[in-house]
């Protein structure tokens, strides 16, 4: 009871209704509330409160996740590692929406016609590792810097560059770019080469695809990763590639429980993946200024 209390204030926090966390863990409104009435009466503290539509948690409630959070989703990654992963389970990949764009949906064309038994989700680097870590997803696929202390096994697969996107000619780097959000721990890295360089970031926006496109209709120009490039087709007349900015590449890994990356299946379809990393690399260049 107090576990499945904790599960769901963790879910809570971040889904923010009682609806939207019934969902996520397939239970119903009613069970959500009355799992969250349990475990207040079990500590003794009021953990949540009414915030318009939406359920605010407490400085209670706060402390307890940034206390147990971590060691909970490694319990839970732990009783995962006790399951057995057969050849009709599913395997669940969480993965940079970008990188699904770009890059895996070639691969998966293919894996799928020899394991039909894989789902695909997207999200930020820091969920995709914690969802790794609590065993809520078998592989993740994670562009960007990963953070430190993860404890997962991990593939570095390549450094994915960046160019500069521009609806008119560059002969320099612009002092103003659009970038994706700074404040994303996987991406915080970037703010300290762009200051260094006296580039300052005129929005920071959640989706590379949008970046792309207020740059094409000549809003700013922007930083987008190569992977998005080639998925939109950008027209090599309107990518730039400047020499300041090689040290702005993506680092792009693969991530699993160390227990999970030995089987078989896990094992062929991380293969897979590794295999057609090098295509992204060898791919053909955009031209550069």
């Amino acid at each position: 009871m107090l576990l499945e209390g904790i599960e769901t204030l963790i879910t809570l926090s971040t889904a923010k209704t009682m609806s939207r966390t019934g969902s996520l863990l397939y239970i119903s409104q009613s069970a959500v509330s009355k799992r969250i009435t349990n475990l207040e009466n079990k500590l003794g503290k009021k953990l949540v409160e009414p915030d318009g539509r939406h359920i605010k948690l407490t400085a209670d409630a706060l402390a307890l996740i940034e206390n147990i959070g971590p060691s909970f989703n490694e319990l839970r990654g732990l009783m995962f590692d006790q399951q057995t992963l057969q050849d009709d389970s599913i395997i669940r990949i969480d993965c940079s929406e970008t990188l699904v764009a770009g890059y895996l949906s070639e691969v998966m064309s293919h894996h799928f016609q020899m394991d039909p038994y894989i789902t695909i989700t997207t999200n930020h680097t820091p969920r995709i590792v914690e969802h790794v870590q609590s065993g809520k997803a078998t592989i993740g696929f994670c562009a960007g810097h990963l953070p430190p202390h993860h404890g997962l096994h991990t593939v570095h697969l390549f450094d994915e560059p960046f160019f500069v996107i521009s609806k008119t000619h560059l002969t320099s780097i612009p002092s103003h770019l659009i970038t994706n959000d700074l404040n994303n721990p996987a991406n915080t890295y970037q703010f300290a080469i762009l200051e260094k360089l006296g580039i300052v970031p005129l929005m920071e926006m959640d989706s590379y695809v949008a970046s792309a496109q207020l740059a094409l209709a000549g809003v700013a120009p922007a930083i987008i990763p190569k992977s998005i490039v080639n998925t939109l087709n950008i027209d090599a007349q309107y990518c730039f590639e400047f020499v300041e900015l090689q040290p702005l590449f993506r680092p792009i890994h693969l991530c699993t429980r160390a227990n999970t990356s030995r089987n078989p299946r896990v094992k062929k379809l991380i293969a897979a993946i590794v295999d057609a990393a090098p295509k992204v690399i060898s791919s053909p260049s955009t031209s550069t200024s």
